[in-house]
């Protein structure tokens, strides 16, 4: 098994803008006044492509596919969240909690991999939770150690234990489940992700164990990725704000290791925590402002995984 993958799929957006629907519990979106939502939708395919050619002057594989204007679908450049591809040729689709981002699974997707030569044997779908209301999104809600066989999850409004338990039943990963909070309004309430508050990488975790306020559940989640050896850098809720836990590890040319992650994310880092991720592989890092403002996700969040065997 493999941690990270070259072959990254990324959806170009046609309407990005703040979503309504997703803006009751993901506390990261804003809005951004005075900007008609054109200008809004043009500087997010700014930032887009620059990322994409980013990613791409490093060797990572980018399949680019665009939105279409058939339905209202503002979050579409999250495409992690109701999708993710495995290395035995498995597809998972996964329930999401807006009714606006359910249009966001197409299956010519499917068939746009399938003519690149991926090979897709077999799909797992949960989407029928929807109709009970619950929810699971995707490697939003799960961060899997595709090595160790471990699945993370902060549970939330989008993370329904049972159904994440399922998912490892079916996938044969063992979980680990935990709360992470941040504060809204001098409350404690849930952060929609777990993978804006943590990010796995084959040497390493970024955390943010502040978060956990459990110390029963932070030590929990401790002991896992230690037994896994990964050094664990710890983040502060302040740089989760500013999407440091929102990264992920790809393989670019000649199978080195990078850590993508946002202009906002690696400029709020320590010196300290840069060089620590350092030692292990080198980071990339791009302008994602406007798409942060609006959507409340970040680099991560763009990127779907393809893990699938080629013909």
């Amino acid at each position: 098994m493999k941690q990270t993958t070259n072959t990254i799929l990324m959806i170009r957006p046609v309407n990005f803008r703040m979503n309504e629907q997703t803006a009751i519990n993901n506390y990261y979106q804003k809005v951004l006044d005075g900007i008609l939502p054109s200008t809004v939708n043009n500087k997010a395919q700014i930032e887009f492509d620059a990322y994409v050619e980013k990613l791409k002057s490093y060797g990572v594989n980018v399949i680019v596919v665009s939105d279409t204007n058939e339905f209202d679908t503002p979050d579409s450049i999250f495409p992690n969240n109701w999708i993710s591809f495995h290395q035995d040729g498995t597809v998972a689709l996964y329930p999401m909690f807006a009714e606006n981002r359910r249009l966001e699974r197409r299956e010519d997707i499917l068939t746009t991999l399938e003519k690149q030569g991926f090979l897709i044997d077999n799909i797992v779908d949960y989407t029928s939770a929807e109709e009970e209301g619950i929810f699971l999104e995707g490697t939003g809600s799960l961060l899997l150690d595709r090595v160790n066989k471990k699945a993370y999850c902060a549970l939330s409004p989008r993370a329904d234990e049972d159904l994440f338990i399922e998912f490892c039943e079916d996938f044969e990963y063992t979980p680990v489940v935990f709360t992470a909070n941040q504060t809204v309004n001098n409350k404690r309430k849930a952060i929609y992700h777990t993978n804006v508050m943590m990010c796995l990488a084959e040497t390493f975790a970024i955390v943010c164990l502040s978060s956990i306020d459990d110390k029963k559940e932070r030590k929990n989640v401790l002991k896992h990725l230690k037994e896994d050896s990964k050094q664990v850098i710890d983040i502060t809720e302040e740089q989760v704000n500013n999407f440091a836990g929102n990264m992920l590890q790809v393989n670019g040319a000649n199978n080195e290791l990078f850590l993508v992650m946002s202009k906002a994310a690696h400029d709020c880092l320590t010196q300290s925590q840069k060089s620590q991720i350092n030692n292990h592989c080198k980071i990339i890092s791009s302008s994602l402002d406007t798409i942060e403002a609006c959507g409340g996700g970040s680099a991560r969040c763009m990127m779907a995984e393809v893990f699938l065997p080629k013909e």
